[in-house]
């Protein structure tokens, strides 16, 4: 189970981004066309970017139940590397539609010129969040890090920077009267955290989960903060905009079956046994772990907060992390109608 678990976290939080990597060459579009509007008897072929074992996708209960195929769509789940990658390959026309967060190299790469358009949102979450803020358990019981001002000129890690991961930190130690200048901001990769601290390399992490809680299961990690962050949505679904333009219907039918996923993941139904042996499938995890960890929030109506999206691009300003000096207007790449389309049929549903 410990490998099932390593594997279902090593990327969990990287839908809100990661490094930036190379924009792949777009296909002819010819080819585009025909894996778009091709007809196998699953329905018409949508490929769909998303990094793999992440825990943050209504699109697995979509696909899984069957409401792409009602809107005669053939869902083909496509991994990624993460961060820009997703969004990047959307716009070069590799996927259709993808789902990844908001980081400075995507931001980054819009100012060079991609496009797509972002419509609905992807997850969120809340007190517990799926993505404490840890210290060692017995520098914890030894009194040296008890509380968040502790970590004044501490090292302390994301999974790397760039990422909404480094606004979660931020927000955290925010909590404890500290700017993220007061630390040394690391990137570490997730599976080497709860090591780190165990042996005094590093001070404190943001660690998502299950890490957290295999972690601490062993009584590696002690959960310092874990209500710092509530409905801020750093993650979004994002559609090749010629891709959409072309093919009105498909876009439009993506939308509804997506939305009625998450709306099964409303409350309580983050929990329902067929739920959450979809996200054990498609996260190579463990039933019993997830039953146990704080799983992520998707909003029923597909909310695309622009506040959001702007926060993180001054917040990346600050950190040094963008190579342009005036702000992106990112209401441009926002295209709400399919969302409101949905919303006229299906009606709004209440955020549980």
């Amino acid at each position: 189970m410990r490998n099932r678990i390593l594997i279902a976290a090593a990327v969990l939080l990287t839908a809100c981004g990661a490094v930036a990597t190379p924009a792949p060459t777009a296909p002819p579009a010819a080819a585009t066309k025909a894996a778009a509007t091709a007809a196998p008897a699953g329905g018409k072929v949508v490929r769909i970017g998303y990094i793999a074992n992440s825990i943050n996708y209504g699109f697995y209960v979509a696909l899984e139940k069957g409401y792409f195929k009602e809107q005669g769509i053939d869902a083909q789940l496509l991994p990624t590397d993460g961060g820009s990658d997703a969004v990047v390959q959307v716009a070069s026309g590799a996927f259709e539609v993808s789902g990844s967060g908001i980081a400075a190299s995507m931001l980054n790469a819009v100012q060079r010129g991609i496009a797509f358009e972002i419509v609905a949102s992807l997850h969120t979450e809340r007190p517990r969040v799926a993505s404490p803020l840890v210290v060692s358990k017995k520098r914890f019981d030894s009194g040296e890090l008890t509380k968040i001002s502790d970590l004044k000129g501490k090292k302390v890690a994301t999974n790397n920077r760039g990422t909404a991961t480094e606004w979660w930190l931020s927000s955290a130690l925010a909590k404890g009267g500290l700017d993220i200048k007061d630390v040394e901001v690391v990137g570490m990769p997730f599976p080497n955290i709860a090591p780190a601290l165990e042996n005094g390399s590093l001070d404190g992490a943001i660690l998502t989960e299950p890490f957290a809680t295999a972690a601490e299961d062993k009584g590696l990690i002690k959960r310092l903060s874990e209500d710092f962050i509530k409905d801020f949505y750093p993650t979004y679904v994002y559609y090749n905009k010629q891709w959409a333009t072309a093919n009105p219907d498909l876009a439009q039918g993506f939308v509804k079956a997506y939305l009625k996923a998450v709306r099964d993941l409303q409350g309580d139904g983050r929990y329902a046994p067929e739920n959450l042996a979809i996200l054990a499938k498609w996260t190579k995890s463990d039933v019993e772990m997830l039953k146990r960890m704080p799983l992520p929030y998707f909003d029923p109506n597909g909310g695309t907060p622009i506040d959001h999206i702007n926060t993180l691009q001054t917040f990346y300003r600050k950190q040094g992390l963008l190579t342009y000096s005036t702000d992106l207007d990112m209401q441009q790449f926002i295209n709400r109608k399919y969302v409101e389309a949905a919303l006229k049929e299906m009606g709004p549903a209440e955020m549980k």
